[in-house]
């Protein structure tokens, strides 16, 4: 099933569009023509197994690969056609949160939450940086932990703080690899439920990459499957489940949580 409509491209909120995107490691051929439209507000689930592509997908949305064929647009933006300082710029509208959190030991929370805007937004006071740090901050439902280093967080709250600091800069985009990746089923549950809140909050359209279905079903409002380089299926949860693939089926007898 095409995710694509070309109809899409006339309705004027795609944020992300993707036509005929093909990408091969020598004679391994990962993505085999992929079709995608995001729109604004929309969060949509990519679901795979380990290898299917899904990493190589957003490497190339936010230029770190160029496609073998196809076109990738962001924000309007041929993302593999604009020059670096283009680039950067357009980098700077998409949040990208690590599976790890990739949060700086060495740093405060608080100074890791500072250090996007020191670094991008120089001509910011100290007082706007402040009232920058304790909005986001606040937003997780994490101000008490200002002061304290990663290493003195649980899972959960390195998490929280990397959506933080994604939304520092107040991104139009953000793209989410594995976020609850090695995460307990409850706290799992509080990290879907962070991200739906920051769709609603702060407006933002989201690909959020994952083989996760209870975080699916919990805040995808679009879901597409990759397998064997391709979309098979889009739609709702259970538009998405309700066939007879064995594919499918048996990727969500094996990963579903009850």
């Amino acid at each position: 099933m095409m995710v694509a409509n070309e109809n899409d491209n006339n309705q004027g909120d795609v944020v992300i569009s993707i036509r005929g995107l093909q990408k091969s490691f020598g004679d391994k051929h990962v993505l085999k023509g992929i079709d995608l439209d995001l729109h604004k507000g929309e969060n949509m689930i990519v679901l795979g197994r380990s290898g299917s592509g899904k990493s190589v997908l957003i490497k190339i949305i936010i230029g770190l690969m160029k496609p073998d064929k196809g076109t990738v647009k962001v924000l309007g933006k041929e993302v593999d056609k604009i020059d670096k300082k283009e680039l950067t710029e357009l980098r700077l509208k998409i949040g990208f949160l690590f599976q790890q959190s990739a949060l700086y030991d060495s740093m405060t929370v608080r100074e890791n939450l500072e250090f996007p805007l020191v670094r991008n937004m120089r001509d910011m006071s100290q007082q706007e940086i402040d009232k920058a740090v304790d909005e986001v901050i606040d937003s997780v439902g994490l101000k008490e932990t200002a002061n304290q280093h990663p290493a003195e967080l649980s899972g959960g709250q390195q998490k929280r703080i990397g959506i933080a600091r994604t939304l520092i800069l107040k991104p139009a985009v953000i793209l989410y690899d594995e976020p609850t990746a090695g995460l307990d089923p409850i706290t799992s549950v509080e990290i879907n439920n962070l991200i739906r809140e920051v769709k609603e909050r702060y407006k933002t359209s989201s690909i959020i990459i994952t083989h996760d279905l209870s975080c699916a079903k919990q805040i995808g409002d679009k879901i597409v499957m990759l397998i064997d380089g391709k979309f098979l299926r889009e739609g709702g949860f259970e538009e998405v489940f309700e066939t007879d693939d064995p594919r499918i089926k048996s990727f969500y007898n094996y990963n579903f949580i009850q």
